[in-house]
């Protein structure tokens, strides 16, 4: 009999399509991992919900996200995606979690400190986002997150919720370990900060060729390069570092080299990363444009993905609520008849 597999557990906002500092960090991590793992991955509108938000775009957003995974190498048949908040299990165990986790511990979370240091009125939910994390994963008794390098620090939170759960009502929840992509941060085309779609520096992987060469014509280059002939620093340069993720060894080297020596212009390295960031996403481009024409297949699996992760929630959560002394009516009869 074949040993189960290890189950892991990820989550991605519904922000649209894809952009690829998202496909790199994340999603293609996910794909590789599909074979070694039982993959449950997830799309978090309920952690989405605690930055401001369009109602009437949500469930758009929702689709797009879920056909830009599917198109990307995400198989419904060797892993389960679904919608965070069709699984209410989700936040009645962020509930029980917060009431075993310290202020203290949440106060400290970096990115809570960040994101609030930039609000005037700080929201309950952006405090409590990271148990409501430690419930994503431990609802599912992953063993293993794979995550960004801004969320391990959310990670050990959630290992320290399952100690501090199981200390009072028994060993139940693993302590998930990360894991971590080779890919720790994409600079976005402004040079300046992480590629994120509120700040306006990335690239959709659905983006056309037109539309991905217009986004690199303009972007940051290394500003020792003010004329053709001056010589520059590839390691500052958002564009090389583009090229390592899209570009062959040979194209890498003749960027890096070019470059250096202002053997090449800023112009003739955008060009080239252009054309080999359009030819590496152009499956995924051919699979999202058949599967848009398919809308009722991308709709069954969010909805089978629910249904395959409603089944092992309620499970958990049955046991957590026996454990606690909370049975609901159907869970006191058989109680009762023990």
């Amino acid at each position: 009999m074949t040993a189960p597999k290890p189950r892991i557990f990820s989550g991605i906002q519904p922000s649209g399509e894809l952009h690829i500092g998202n496909y790199l960090g994340a999603v293609k991590q996910w794909v590789a991992l599909q074979d070694q793992y039982e993959c449950f991955f997830c799309i978090v509108d309920l952690h989405a919900i605690t930055q401001p938000f369009e109602p009437a775009e949500m469930p758009m957003q929702i689709f797009d996200m879920a056909l830009t995974l599917v198109a990307a190498g995400l198989d419904p048949e060797r892993c389960t995606i679904f919608v965070q908040s069709n699984v209410p299990e989700h936040s009645e165990l962020a509930w029980v979690f917060n009431t075993v986790t310290p202020l203290g511990e949440l106060e400290r979370m970096t990115q809570y400190k960040d994101k609030a240091a930039r609000q005037e009125s700080v929201l309950a939910g952006l405090l409590n986002y990271p148990v409501l994390q430690a419930a994503d994963i431990l609802l599912y008794h992953a063993v293993a997150v794979p995550v960004g390098e801004d969320q391990v620090q959310h990670v050990e939170l959630t290992r320290e919720i399952a100690r501090k759960w199981n200390s009072r009502f028994g060993e139940y929840f693993p302590e998930p370990q990360a894991i971590v992509g080779k890919v720790r941060r994409v600079l976005g085309l402004d040079g300046q900060a992480k590629m994120s779609k509120s700040i306006g520096n990335t690239i959709g992987v659905l983006e056309t060729a037109d539309e991905i060469w217009e986004k690199i014509r303009v972007a940051l280059t290394d500003p020792a390069r003010k004329r053709r002939s001056d010589p520059g620093n590839p390691n500052v340069c958002n564009i090389f570092s583009l090229h390592r993720h899209f570009s062959s060894e040979d194209d890498v080297a003749w960027a890096e080299q070019g470059c250096r020596s202002a053997g090449i212009g800023c112009i003739e390295c955008k060009r080239r990363l252009a054309e080999n960031i359009v030819e590496a996403l152009r499956p995924i481009r051919e699979r999202a444009l058949a599967l848009k024409e398919q809308p009722d297949y991308v709709v069954e699996v969010l909805r089978s993905g629910a249904e395959r992760a409603h089944s092992v929630a309620a499970q958990t959560m049955t046991e957590v609520r026996r454990r606690m002394g909370l049975r609901r009516g159907a869970e006191l009869a058989e109680a009762e008849a023990e």
